[in-house]
């Protein structure tokens, strides 16, 4: 087959070392975040990325073009000569995460492959190398499973050729049905495709010491100052957002680790600081060593997004007009909508993770939850966990209950963004309890009630909901209620007109 020529006269490949400004447009919102990152000096272990021009490229062509395959072998050189270790070996080689990054956040969407460039022969040598067998046995099982779930069938012997195979996966994964459904649910038209980032892999989960986790710089269901989080022991970032394991809470690294959590705390500080947002950071702790692998504007409830928006004007971190533009009108309308919380006989409860109060029958099966939502029936989906692939019948349901997983899982990130009542990590039995009946979810409080309970459920209008709609009056001269007048703000803004998907609708 012959290969598409990349875009002319550009590179196409580049590291992320912190040297030079990259645009979002140009290598997608992750390596954007980590190029960001190392310009602070933050612990970001080193990376480079493919472009998304190269996604076009690669659609059009159905292969990586020649020319930014050599770019991509030269750009591994460094990582080599950045960690000390060779890609393929000898001794202990260099294994790295290949991921997604579109300019607008996407967070489950798109595929990830870690722990890439072990093979058998590799992964008996870390044993040796490394004195844990335990753990190289780990971290190739993970990287079997990932890879042959992704790319297709087992991984080749030769870890160049896992390397190539996997970008070409990745930016396939733009077209898959959960990112395509994403956008078409977002409304995002507008973009080209994903960036591929490439960067040494940090193992949360080589030991005692290690670990993997995510915190919020303020709180993204309430908006409460002070960072939220939840951290997951000798494990790897897919643990934590798969939801398939429940996470402690940030607290628990405060008494295993207080350097490290001291650190984390200082270092969502920095981050707030400098993005002027409240800031969802993804980290991992490698035998005590921390690093961190992304930073970006969280996902947040309406609530949340009223909340901080005021705050950060009263901390002097924004100014009115920027506050104004950080609640759409679509969020301002789900503020005031906002029912109170329901009362009824209590099912199951767990941590709530979305907004508001959902009604439905309880289906269990995402296709036939489909069905059922086509058909006209108000359906809640409960699932022992979420998955991407989930993702369409998320969106098709009046709200999701999960038995496993904590506030960063996959489930409560798409249900937060996307403004759907859940309720995650009500435990075992959850699933077969709630099997068929009529339930209200209460995305609030974390209650599942039997029944519709949601009428007669009161509504509130709070302080930042009322400080947001005197401002947006002042500023648009105009009287009425917030959702209106956010949509005159954001009709005259120009930067709306570049704004990706809410913070947090």
């Amino acid at each position: 087959m012959t290969t598409t020529a990349p875009p002319e006269s550009t590179e196409t490949v580049l590291p992320l070392d912190g040297t030079r400004p990259l645009g979002r447009d140009l290598v997608g919102g992750k390596a954007h975040s980590l190029n960001r990152m190392r310009s602070l000096g933050l612990p970001v272990p080193p990376a480079f990325a493919i472009t998304v021009d190269v996604c076009t490229a690669y659609h059009a062509g159905g292969t990586l073009p020649d020319a930014v395959w050599t770019q991509v072998i030269d750009h591994l050189a460094h990582l080599e000569e950045r960690t000390g270790r060779r890609f393929g070996g000898p001794g202990w080689p260099l294994l790295v995460s290949v991921r997604s990054g579109a300019a607008r956040s996407m967070p489950g969407m798109m595929d990830t492959v870690l722990n890439l460039g072990l093979t058998a022969e590799l992964r008996d040598t870390l044993a040796e190398q490394s004195g844990d067998p335990a753990w190289a046995a780990d971290t190739w099982e993970r990287f079997e499973r990932s890879y042959s779930g992704i790319v297709g069938g087992p991984p080749p012997a030769d870890p160049r050729e896992q390397l190539r195979a996997a970008i070409g996966a990745v930016f396939r994964s733009w077209f898959s049905p959960r990112a395509v459904s994403y956008r078409e649910h977002h409304g995002i038209t507008d973009l080209g495709g994903t960036a591929v980032t490439v960067q040494a892999m940090a193992f949360g989960n080589r030991d005692a010491e290690s670990g993997t986790g995510v915190l919020f710089s303020r709180d993204p269901g309430t908006g409460e100052p002070g960072v939220y989080g939840e951290w997951l022991a000798r494990a790897q970032g897919e643990d934590v957002v798969s939801g398939e394991r429940t996470p402690a809470r940030l607290d628990e690294l405060a008494r295993t680790q207080p350097g490290n959590h001291r650190e984390l705390l200082r270092l969502a500080g920095v981050l707030e600081r400098e993005y002027g947002d409240m800031v969802d950071v993804e980290f991992t702790i490698e035998s005590g060593t921390l690093y961190v692998l992304q930073a970006r504007a969280g996902k947040r409830t309406p609530g949340a997004a009223a909340r901080i928006a005021v705050d950060l004007v009263g901390e002097g971190l924004i100014d009115v007009d920027t506050a104004l533009t950080r609640v759409t009108p679509a969020q301002a309308t789900q503020l005031l909508e906002t029912a109170g919380a329901a009362e009824g006989v209590e099912l199951a409860r767990g941590t709530g993770a979305g907004p508001g109060l959902g009604v439905g029958q309880v289906v269990t099966d995402p296709d036939e939850a489909l069905d059922a939502a086509d058909a006209g029936t108000a359906v809640v989906l409960v699932r022992p966990f979420t998955s991407p692939e989930d993702v369409p019948a998320m969106f098709a349901a009046a709200a999701v209950v999960t038995e496993h997983g904590g506030s960063t899982s996959h489930a409560a990130l798409v249900c937060r963004e996307a403004g759907i009542p859940c309720v995650v990590g009500c435990g075992d039995g959850t699933v077969d309890a709630l099997r068929g009946r009529l339930v209200t979810v209460d995305g609030t409080t974390g209650a599942v009630l039997d029944g519709d309970r949601a009428s007669g459920a009161g509504t509130t209008v709070d302080g930042p909901a009322a400080t947001l709609t005197e401002w947006a009056a002042a500023r648009t001269g105009g009287d009425g209620a917030l959702p209106e007048l956010l949509a005159l703000v954001h009709s005259t803004d120009p930067a709306e007109k570049q704004a990706g998907p809410p913070r947090g609708t």
